[in-house]
C-alpha cells in the first residue's frame, strides 16, 4: 500500500495557493488522478479520500493528487467568494501542475459541487482524458436556489448546509448560471465518462446521474449504487471497486458501455 504523501502548495491564477497532497506511483506511473471534494468539502474527505487513492494507487498504478479547493481545507482564500468559475480555474492549475511532475495522461474524478466541476472542467480542457464524477448536480442554479435561506443585504445569500448555513457572495448563483453541464458531458466524448450515483442520494437526486447519462455519447458507463446515500456512507467499497475497474479498463484503451 502507498502511504508516501507529499504535501505541495500549487498557485491558481487568481494568485492563491491551494493546498494539496501528492501520492506519486513511481517512474512506472500511468498517469494522474486529480481528485476534486465537494461543496464545503477539504481534499482529505475525512480520511476516505486518502484512504481511497492508496488502494486505488496500489491496483492501478496512477498517481493521485487531492486538493482543497480556494477557501476551502488549508487553501488561501475565503469560502463566500467561491465560483464554479474559480473551482475550474483551480483545477486546471492542478492538472498544469500534474503535467510539470511527469508526463502522462490526466484523469480527473470529483464528488457532488466536484463532480459538476470536472464536467465543466473537462469540456474545455482537451488535456483531461477521461472523467469520473459522484454524485454530481447538474441542475446547478435550481439546487443552490432551492438552498437559499436569507439574503444578508450586503450582497450576499445564506444557503442551509449539512452542518448548518454558508455564506456566499450573489455573484456564486449568477456564475451558475453561465455553465451547462449537459451540454458539458456532451462534448466528452471521445473521452470516457464514469458516472456514479447514489440510489437513495437525498441532497441530489439519482435523476441528475441518468441525464447525463442520456445526453452524453460513448464511451460512457452509469452506476447507480443501491442503498447509496450521497456520501456514500456504507457502499464507499462498491465504488471504488467501480473506479479501481475503470481506470485500469481506461490504461488497456478500453471502457466498458453500459448502465448498472
Amino acid at each position: 500500500m502507498h502511504t508516501d504523501w507529499r504535501e505541495v502548495r500549487i498557485q491558481n491564477p487568481r494568485g492563491q495557493l491551494l493546498a494539496a497532497l501528492c501520492l506519486h506511483s513511481g517512474p512506472d506511473s500511468r498517469g494522474w488522478v486529480v481528485v476534486c471534494h465537494g461543496f464545503t468539502g477539504s481534499k482529505e474527505g475525512g480520511g476516505r479520500a486518502k484512504a481511497m487513492a492508496e488502494r486505488l494507487a496500489g491496483e492501478t498504478g496512477f498517481s493521485f493528487v487531492l486538493f482543497d479547493f480556494a477557501g476551502n481545507g488549508e487553501s488561501q482564500g475565503r469560502f463566500e467568494d467561491l465560483t464554479l468559475s474559480g473551482q475550474i480555474q483551480d483545477l486546471s492549475a492542478v492538472v498544469d501542475w500534474c503535467g510539470q511532475q511527469s508526463p502522462g495522461p490526466v484523469v480527473t474524478m470529483g464528488r457532488s459541487f466536484g463532480g459538476s466541476t470536472v464536467l465543466a472542467h473537462g469540456a474545455a480542457d482537451p488535456r483531461v482524458q477521461a472523467v469520473c464524477t459522484w454524485a454530481a448536480p447538474v441542475r446547478l442554479a435550481d439546487l443552490f436556489s432551492e438552498a437559499i435561506i436569507a439574503e444578508t443585504g450586503d450582497g450576499r445569500i445564506q444557503l442551509a448546509d449539512a452542518d448548518g448555513t454558508v455564506d456566499l457572495n450573489k455573484d456564486f448563483l449568477r456564475d451558475l448560471e453561465s455553465y451547462d453541464l449537459l451540454k458539458a458531458a456532451a462534448v466528452l466524448a471521445p473521452r470516457p465518462l464514469l458516472i456514479i450515483h447514489g440510489e437513495n442520494d437525498d441532497v441530489v437526486p439519482a435523476s441528475d446521474a441518468r441525464r447525463l447519462y442520456s445526453t452524453a455519447s460513448d464511451p460512457k458507463e452509469l452506476h447507480i449504487i443501491p442503498g447509496g446515500d450521497h456520501q456514500f456512507t456504507t457502499t464507499s467499497e462498491q465504488v471504488w471497486k467501480i473506479v479501481g475497474r475503470w481506470l485500469n479498463a481506461l490504461h488497456g484503451e478500453k471502457c466498458t458501455q453500459g448502465e448498472t
